[in-house]
């Protein structure tokens, strides 16, 4: 699910708005529609011209099995590529490259589910939202994700500095297998990630918790950034290995600041060893 805190202002790319636009008319006009839910940038406010455009299509549970999802997107837009993803949502390349993803869910049980959502989506406008509504079930559903609830931080930041040592442990133990292109994947598809959740929780900078890597530039100090940019590295030895030391010192700095703000607990005797073994004096 995606996750965001900021106001919604609308799309700045006209092209996402006509597509947008058109998708509500075809939705109007398609009976086997109860509702169809927007998600995503175009709802907070950030959406250009590199934008997808990303829905719940609740489709009646009656038509369900016969709803041609690729055909009924194609009266949107010429696609390209239609297939269903690894996470079971249809995912399409339109002919102007714009790239979408819809989930088609069946009425019944998938609006009812919308409030589970709270947490982890954020609908700061949830009326605009809404494209389709014919019983004004998903209205309801949504609105009660208008309000923002950020991590709350202490548990957060106790799990988050838990996942990195365990994480780096195994790093520790794939460097020392000498796989170095599967270290270099950890670093940069698992460790890197939570680092940037738990250095945004320490800035106060949750906006983007789900995609932490989204407009870091402009979210965080140029000192993280920096830290950030030395844990990265090509898949060569030692620049995964250089890699590694950086990026375990910058957990353990992150870890540290914290444990200081809040008194959460750090296996320090588990640190010093892990720093040993990645040659990492702290």
């Amino acid at each position: 699910m995606p996750f965001h805190s900021t106001d919604s202002t609308g799309s700045t790319d006209p092209a996402l708005d006509d597509r947008i636009a058109r998708l509500r008319q075809l939705a109007h006009a398609d009976t086997r529609l109860e509702g169809v839910l927007l998600y995503g940038s175009w709802t907070v406010g950030e959406a250009d011209a590199h934008s997808d455009i990303e829905a719940y299509l609740y489709i009646q549970d009656a038509h369900l099995a016969d709803f041609d999802g690729p055909g009924f997107l194609a009266k949107l837009a010429p696609l390209k590529l239609a297939y269903t993803n690894m996470y079971g949502i249809l995912a399409v390349v339109f002919d102007d490259l714009m790239r979408g993803e819809f989930h088609l869910s069946p009425a019944g049980s998938g609006i009812e589910e919308v409030p589970t959502w709270q947490g982890m989506v954020h609908l700061p406008r949830p009326d605009d939202a809404v494209l389709l509504d014919r019983t004004g079930r998903l209205t309801r559903a949504a609105r009660q994700l208008a309000a923002f609830r950020p991590p709350e931080p202490v548990s957060t930041a106790q799990r988050l500095t838990n996942e990195l040592t365990n994480w780096t442990l195994m790093l520790t133990h794939v460097l020392e297998r000498g796989e170095i292109a599967r270290a270099h994947a950890l670093l940069h598809s698992v460790i890197a990630p939570q680092q940037l959740q738990l250095c945004r929780l320490l800035r106060n900078s949750t906006a983007h918790w789900l995609t932490p890597s989204r407009a870091l530039e402009q979210d965080l100090p140029d000192g993280d950034l920096h830290r950030y940019v030395a844990t990265t590295a090509t898949a060569r030895d030692q620049d995964v290995r250089t890699a590694a030391h950086n990026s375990w010192r910058w957990t353990r700095d992150l870890a540290a600041e914290a444990a200081d703000r809040w008194t959460i607990h750090l296996p320090q005797e588990l640190h010093d060893q892990m720093s040993t073994r990645l040659n990492t004096p702290h």
